[in-house]
């Protein structure tokens, strides 16, 4: 029997039955695992009525773990990004001995459980620990107060930055970098005009990913933080102090606000996807755009 030359292959599992089967499961497991707890939250948090929600809300103890989250994100999510950018830069366009030290460095965090990287920052920075002393007798707190919370929210999230960055200016190469630098352009220009412009959708998703790990951090910052009520708890630490209270609508109302915040992200990461599944047809600039970009 001859086929034509025009139809497609065959897949694996392109069957209707087994394609509308996968649909069904995923779908099933979706609303299960992820649908129902948002939806779950929703109904807990007005369950008592709009007037205990903002109540909850507009708490001191809320208010001022809100504060700390979006603190330690204004803090933390900016020096990451920076730190990714110029490891992702190094790794990728210099050639170095540690450079693959340097990788594995990056990739630290990801091996760690969150509360054994607390633990190491007692180590370090508590008062029995490598700087404590020193560090008390300068007057400068670190632990259980707004540095502790910061530092220990900066090593979970260390990675996401570097880690979208790295393959993608691996993928583009050098070339433009070197054609604007041998026509000109210092190192600081060429980052702005030509490496910048290629990657500002990944450094972007990078960003998304970092600030919401660091929104919703819970257990490295619950080991150095203390868990001072109205001081040093951040907003996940403080739907858990609600919990443990009795208070299910107050802890249901703080666990709103990160619902909300986590469907934003999961929008926004669609978003910046889509478009950058879109500008990957896009050729890179001639010749002649980077010698304009460099003049």
């Amino acid at each position: 029997m001859s086929h034509s030359p025009n139809a497609r292959p065959t897949r694996v599992g392109d069957t209707p039955a087994v394609r509308r089967t996968l649909i069904g499961i995923v779908l099933v497991i979706g609303a299960f695992f992820i649908l129902a707890p948002l939806i779950v939250i929703g109904m807990e948090a007005f369950s008592k009525g709009a007037g205990v929600y903002w109540a909850a809300v507009n708490h001191p103890d809320t208010r001022s773990a809100i504060m700390m989250t979006v603190l330690t994100a204004l803090i933390a999510v900016p020096l990451n990004t920076a730190f990714g950018v110029c490891a992702a830069w190094a790794i990728t366009k210099f050639d170095f001995r540690l450079r693959r030290l340097l990788i594995v460095v990056i990739e630290i965090p990801f091996s760690i459980s969150p509360i054994v990287a607390g633990v190491c920052y007692l180590f370090v920075y508590g008062l029995q620990g490598l700087f404590g002393p020193m560090l008390q007798d300068a007057g400068i707190k670190v632990l259980f107060a707004l540095p502790g919370i910061v530092l220990a929210s900066m090593f979970v999230t260390a990675p996401f930055v570097a880690r979208e960055l790295i393959p993608l200016m691996q993928a583009q190469g050098r070339d433009l970098e070197e054609a604007a630098t041998s026509l000109g352009a210092s190192g600081f220009r060429t980052f702005l005009r030509v490496t910048l412009p290629n990657v500002k959708w990944a450094l972007l998703y990078g960003v998304v990913l970092c600030n919401a790990r660091v929104v919703g951090e819970f257990g490295a910052v619950s080991v150095v933080s203390g868990n001072i009520r109205g001081q040093t708890n951040t907003l996940p630490l403080h739907i858990e102090l609600l919990y443990h209270d009795y208070q299910t609508a107050g802890a249901f109302a703080a666990a709103s606000i990160l619902a909300v915040i986590a469907v934003i992200t999961i929008i926004a990461k669609a978003l910046l996807e889509r478009h950058g599944a879109s500008r990957r047809g896009v050729a890179a600039p001639a010749a002649e755009t980077v010698k304009e970009q460099s003049a």
